[in-house]
């Protein structure tokens, strides 16, 4: 039976009337089978009642029979016709618990009996009365999660004081007091949420692509920073080699030159002392043929001729002068200070004009001014009024130093700012921390928090422990201040004269700091009334 089985084909189990695999297969009595709902909806539509197969009339309405062997065999066929059409679970989706050897995948998880079934194994849920009440819910793996794990219950409720999903007894315990609604209506209030979370997600993804897009733009500009910083390089020193090399040649053909000329010399004397040397040879020469004749007469005549030595020069004055060397080396150094104070003089005007391009807009802080102070509505300007104003108790105001801070801030970065010092014989400025003392006597010093310049009289020092004197090459007239926050930098420029006047490195800047001006007080009857101006940058100067 086995063998024939296998050799039936879908046309064995096939229904003469809807042509489909039978469903609850019966026989009539002339022996053929049909579906059951088939032949009794045939019949119902008939005024006689006949086989649709071998049209064989029946008096009456039969009485239709299970074959039970070949309803057997028929749900074989239809399960192995079904499996066949089902496809095998693949990775990441869910299999059926109740296949045995190969899986196939599941169609839908019943939540009542916490199995995940294929199509075949799904069919007592959808004809069973009892089963057919089951919620049956796309596939989900890991059903055991979906139930409580004290009361081993189904989680269908949500507890919206703890947030936390929740079985029917959970609410009778533990959560008896808490609001509690069901799973769908919580779902429906956090599927709303959704779209705002998205858009904050969204959001947050925009906002670190910006992050990361700076980040490249500033690796780009640090690239270009650096290229242009070796180009400038490259020129300064090429320049200044060639220099080098033009100075060397120059110094090595006038050395030569000099030492060419006193060969000459020295040859010139050697070839006239040769000469010399021959003629008194050839003389020595008639001397000693002379002094071996006994002719009188010719002994006597040509003695005469003989006595007075050949022309020569005194050579004792003679001498081979060596050449002077003396401010040969001193010239072509000369001409290459020339040269590098030409080359520093455009680097100078090039670093000047890279730290003005961090130029902040700042103004002075009148809550934070000593209150002999006077500023400027705009905030630009600060002088020694001399009269100390009556002003309200500020924990940010100089009460000691005639100092005052600007309204901003720096935490990070770079940034520069120009003050106008002209015609003031005493002044300070820089930059300072937070947290400085400001109820104290001042002592700006870079451990008590002060990066600055100090100046009275001609004489200007960066302000240190010692403080560190400075050149100055003419009289200051605007002060350029640089500070790079995170390399730890502070940089003095003298603005119009576009130089570097001095700059603080290793600085550790922990907390913000402020731009700092002092237009300090006055002297022996000097007035230095003269105000700080806090001055826009002009980059063409």
């Amino acid at each position: 039976m086995a063998r024939a089985n296998a050799s039936w084909s879908e046309e064995n189990f096939s229904c003469s009337i809807c042509l489909d695999v039978f469903n609850s297969p019966v026989s009539t009595p002339c022996g053929h089978n049909f579906c059951r709902t088939c032949i009794t909806k045939f019949w119902d539509e008939q005024v006689e009642y006949k086989c649709p197969v071998c049209n064989k009339l029946f008096d009456t309405r039969p009485d239709l029979q299970v074959n039970t062997l070949f309803s057997e065999m028929v749900d074989r066929f239809g399960t192995s016709v079904r499996v066949k059409e089902q496809p095998c679970v693949e990775p990441a989706e869910v299999p059926c618990d109740v296949c045995t050897g190969t899986q196939l995948k599941a169609v839908k998880s019943c939540l009542v009996c916490l199995i995940s079934y294929c199509q075949t194994h799904l069919e007592p849920h959808q004809r069973v009365a009892g089963l057919k009440k089951h919620r049956l819910v796309e596939p989900v793996d890991c059903l055991e999660d979906r139930m409580c794990k004290k009361h081993d219950r189904l989680l269908e409720l949500f507890c919206q004081t703890e947030q936390v999903c929740v079985c029917q007894f959970c609410t009778e315990t533990d959560h008896k007091y808490h609001p509690v609604v069901p799973l769908t209506e919580e779902y429906e209030v956090k599927t709303a949420q959704l779209g705002k979370i998205e858009a904050e997600v969204q959001q947050m993804i925009q906002e670190r692509l910006n992050n990361i897009q700076e980040i490249k733009d500033t690796v780009n500009r640090n690239k270009a920073d650096a290229d242009r910083e070796i180009a400038d390089g490259v020129h300064v020193l090429t320049a200044l080699k060639r220099c080098i090399e033009k100075c060397q040649d120059d110094l090595n053909h006038m050395v030569k030159e000099k030492l060419k000329s006193t060969e000459k010399q020295a040859d010139d004397l050697i070839k006239e002392l040769e000469q010399e040397i021959e003629d008194l040879t050839h003389r020595s020469s008639e001397v000693k043929q002379l002094s071996h004749t006994e002719d009188h007469l010719h002994f006597l005549q040509a003695f005469r001729s003989l006595k007075d030595p050949p022309p020569t020069r005194d050579w004792t004055t003679v001498e081979v002068r060596p050449p002077s060397y003396v401010g040969t080396l001193r010239r072509s150094l000369d001409q290459l200070e020339e040269t590098l104070n030409m080359e520093m003089k455009k680097l100078r005007d090039a670093e000047l004009k890279r730290v003005q391009q961090y130029e902040v807009d700042v103004t002075l802080d009148p809550d934070t001014a000593h209150p002999r102070l006077i500023l400027t509505e705009d905030g630009k300007q600060v002088h020694n009024g001399g009269v100390v104003k009556a002003l309200p108790d500020n924990p940010k105001r100089f009460t000691q130093g005639l100092c005052v801070l600007t309204r901003q801030s720096f935490s990070s970065g770079r940034f520069y700012f120009e003050v106008q010092v002209e015609n003031k014989t005493a002044w300070l400025l820089g930059v300072a921390r937070e947290s400085i003392n400001r109820n104290d006597r001042i002592i700006v010093t870079p451990e008590r928090g002060y990066w600055t310049l100090f100046y009275y009289k001609d004489v200007l020092v960066f302000r240190d422990n010692p403080d560190v004197r400075l050149s100055l090459s003419a009289e200051l007239q605007k002060v350029g201040v640089f500070v790079d926050y995170d390399e730890g930098l502070v940089s003095f420029y003298d603005v119009e004269a576009r130089v570097h006047i001095y700059s603080a490195t290793g600085c550790s800047f922990t907390e913000p700091l402020y731009p700092f001006l002092g237009p300090w007080s006055r002297y022996y009857g000097d007035i230095n009334s003269a105000p700080l101006i806090i001055s826009p940058v002009n980059q063409t100067d």
